[in-house]
């Protein structure tokens, strides 16, 4: 029972929160008079052809890889009670120099392609850790000086787009860098249909798809499984008492963010790998801020940022068949703000049942702090806190145990990422 309410209790905000969307998304529908009935029916339409569906199916798989990566990039810094909004600036400024470096050298295939990823993950690393050191050093918010470092990362990507780094000719209707050679090139997936049986689709299933599902799975063991995992949930709960056990809160700070930001690296690595083979002016922006909105719905664990990516990607590719239908572009946009409202709301509303469920369990009440023990009261309430700030994301010490040692007992009973 105890595993079938954890279950419960981590899918309920994320359900809640897609219920009352799709509800106040056709209300406005509604008043707007547009049939949501059809709307909806547009945008589950794959096709008729298995060549139609397979292709949308490869396009919700490419839009969903970055937004994991996103996602994931975001969790990290969440899990420790940080939020880093610089994804955006991070990954772009990675992105163009790593499209710099590999247009200016030739190495073989395996070779080419590690070296774009290993600097694209090294820009954003330094520029993160920024952030990490302006915190432990000066006590500046991470939250604004990594908007004021997203305005700063974009503004160097404009310049290094139109000036040192540009590929494209004078009067170009778009500005690039230029093309990687095709020794920098990720392989596709689509291999893959053909083995299956499926139709093989004109588009290409990106690579880097399989490098997406080992960064989340080796993410969701250093998370859970090491102990630098616990010393960052320890230190996100309570930096005093992290510190107590000894575990240095400020270097948790700036090694949290340099992770962080090496995975914000990898965002626009699928687009530059493989299809645009460059950086472009149309490049795709915004997906910094959506991986926000997508950790938020997988509350911080890899597989349900994973599902969250899967859903903004279907969203995205209903824009094509909505405008080609003649109905407004808009409705995705306010599928996915209510979608950004509502799981707020719902991730408190499970930490507040959380909790009071593990305080009803209680068989005692809570210890006086610094008597030595650790009651089941007080253990029940660690684990419900805990289990707040790992899952809603961004976490607050108010349930943390008084003490190093119980807050110790309480976080180990934490919930596995995967």
């Amino acid at each position: 029972m105890n595993v079938l309410r954890k279950i419960g209790l981590a899918l309920f905000a994320p359900v809640l929160a897609v219920v009352v969307a799709v509800v106040i998304s056709s209300a406005v529908m509604a008043a707007l008079q547009v049939d949501p009935f059809e709307v909806f029916a547009v945008m589950v339409d794959f096709g008729d052809t298995p060549s139609q569906q397979v292709t949308a199916l490869v396009v919700i798989l490419n839009r969903a890889v970055p937004l994991f990566l996103a996602g994931l990039a975001v969790a990290i810094a969440f899990r420790m009670g940080l939020f880093n909004i610089g994804v955006e600036g991070q990954y772009r400024l990675a992105t163009i120099l790593a499209a710099g470096v590999g247009a200016a050298v030739a190495l073989p295939g395996p070779l080419h392609v590690l070296l774009i990823v290993v600097v694209a993950m090294a820009v954003a690393a330094i520029w993160a850790g920024i952030v990490a050191v302006l915190k432990v050093t000066r006590g500046v918010s991470e939250v604004i000086s990594s908007i004021m470092l997203n305005v700063i990362a974009l503004g160097i990507a404009s310049f290094l787009l139109t000036g040192p780094l540009r590929g494209s000719p004078e009067g170009a209707s778009i500005i690039a860098t230029a093309e990687i050679p095709e020794s920098g090139w990720m392989p596709s997936l689509n291999g893959v249909f053909g083995l299956l049986g499926l139709a093989t689709p004109p588009r290409q299933l990106y690579g880097f798809l399989l490098v997406a599902v080992v960064v989340g799975a080796v993410i969701a063991v250093l998370l859970n499984r090491t102990r630098f995992g616990f010393d960052l949930r320890a230190a996100g709960l309570s930096p005093s008492a992290a510190s107590a056990s000894g575990v240095d809160s400020r270097g948790m700070v700036v090694k949290t963010m340099l992770l962080s930001g090496a995975v914000a690296g990898l965002i626009g690595m699928p687009d530059l790998l493989g299809s645009t083979h460059a950086y472009t002016t149309d490049f795709t922006s915004g997906l910094g801020f959506l991986g926000i909105a997508v950790a938020l719905l997988g509350r911080n664990k890899p597989v349900g940022i994973a599902l969250g990516a899967l859903l903004f990607a279907f969203l995205d590719r209903s824009l094509v068949p909505l405008q080609i239908q003649d109905f407004p572009a808009s409705v995705v946009t306010i599928i996915q703000g209510t979608i950004v409202l509502a799981v707020v709301v719902a991730n408190e509303i499970a930490r507040r049942v959380a909790r009071r469920s593990a305080e009803r369990g209680s068989a005692a009440p809570a210890v006086v702090a610094g008597d030595g023990s650790t009651g089941p009261g007080q253990a029940a309430s660690g684990a419900a806190s805990d289990g707040g700030a790992a899952d809603g994301g961004v976490g607050t010490g108010a349930g943390v145990s008084r003490s190093a040692g119980a807050g110790q007992r309480s976080d180990e009973r934490q919930e596995s990422g995967l």
